[in-house]
């Protein structure tokens, strides 16, 4: 009888499982208000080929996105790059009705966001202002709604590269796994700053306690990615093209490693973007932009530290963003300035990676991939 039961329990998990749906969202850079601006595409995980499920327009450079846990709410930075302006955005997807329609908006008194993130109780929103550098905190509704901001906090020193660190900027903005503290990398001031965070707190980032990890001088940190086993986190310098590997303890980061991509080039400037870690937790995957447009991929070592892989071209140029899905089958990178998406199947075993199909899409700048 146990038997029977635990056998209709493990039938019922893999119905459940295999009833999601993975679903692919493109954020992008809009040359003009009317045009779709946010994508929705639906990822056939037996061929790897994307189907249009709905899209939207009317929002400006609605260009990174970030998705409840659930699937249901859509958030976007909103009118990056434009002048004196700056805004996060949210929209509420119906997979059932295949729409997805506008909820709410935000100023976020820091102009060019780049970058946002939700904390883990889902409560509060932290963008990163890229110009004028600041990080924006937002309190959120359950229904999806975005209420004024209620933290702002600006940063102004730079370090040693004249063209490209005259002052602060940051560029992105995590939450650790504990929800204890929240990461941010400013590029401009070849620092990660760390804030202790109460998700009970009106005021939820504690300015007073911040603490920093310095990078090497004009190395340009631009994210950061937490290793699945929370012991490791991972730095990827953009100007400099490499990865600063760290130990995590308490927000406290020390240096385990620091590993310098392999470049075709003597360029000053690397153009490093994206880093992401398997689900797995085997393998990491950085994006390289300019002359490389290819990704690098690394073993990750029972230290932490990472062994080289391969280099595998993207296919395009300027692949400024890229996801893996929920069971790691799937990368799925955006070639910005050539207007394609390639989706690759991973080799779990190898981490290599093979085409298994191609979108054309304008300007793509941000991909996410979830199951509902």
């Amino acid at each position: 009888m146990k038997k029977t039961i635990l056998l209709l329990l493990v039938l019922l998990c893999f119905q459940v499982v295999n009833s999601q749906n993975s679903y692919v969202f493109f954020g992008s850079y809009t040359t003009n208000k009317s045009d779709e601006g946010i994508y929705v595409y639906q990822l056939d995980t037996n061929t790897g080929k994307l189907n249009k499920i709905t899209s939207i327009s009317n929002i400006s450079n609605p260009s990174y996105l970030t998705l409840s846990n659930n699937g249901e709410f859509v958030y976007a930075c909103t009118e990056s790059k434009t002048p004196n302006a700056g805004s996060v955005s949210s929209f509420k997807f119906d997979p059932k009705n295949k729409s997805l329609t506008f909820i709410s908006s935000q100023k976020t008194n820091g102009e060019n966001p780049v970058y946002l993130s939700l904390d883990h109780t889902e409560k509060w929103l932290i963008d990163a202002n890229y110009t004028g550098s600041s990080l924006s905190v937002f309190p959120l509704a359950k229904n999806g709604i975005i209420n004024p901001i209620v933290q702002h906090l600006p940063f102004t020193e730079g370090s040693i590269n004249p063209e490209r660190q005259k002052s602060s900027h940051i560029h992105s903005i995590f939450f650790s796994p504990d929800n204890d503290y929240i990461v941010a990398p400013d590029l401009g001031a070849d620092k990660i700053r760390i804030f202790p965070f109460d998700s009970n707190k009106k005021e939820p980032v504690n300015i007073q306690n911040e603490r920093f990890t310095k990078t090497t001088p004009g190395s340009g940190p631009r994210h950061f990615v937490f290793h699945p086993n929370k012991k490791w986190g991972y730095a990827i310098e953009e100007i400099a093209g490499a990865i600063s590997a760290y130990n995590t303890k308490n927000g406290k980061f020390n240096l385990i490693e620091r590993t310098k991509i392999e470049s075709k080039s003597l360029s000053a400037d690397f153009g490093s973007a994206e880093i992401l870690i398997s689900p797995d937790g085997k393998f990491l995957y950085v994006s390289n932009r300019g002359i490389e447009n290819n990704i690098s991929i690394y073993s990750i070592k029972k230290d932490g530290s990472l062994k080289s892989v391969a280099t595998e071209s993207t296919l395009g140029n300027h692949p400024r963003n890229f996801a893996i899905d929920p069971s790691g089958k799937f990368l799925i990178v955006a070639n910005m300035n050539s207007g394609n998406i390639i989706v690759f199947k991973r080799n779990t075993k190898t981490g290599l990676l093979d085409k298994v199909s191609e979108l054309g899409l304008k300007n793509i700048s941000c991909v996410k991939i979830k199951n509902i």
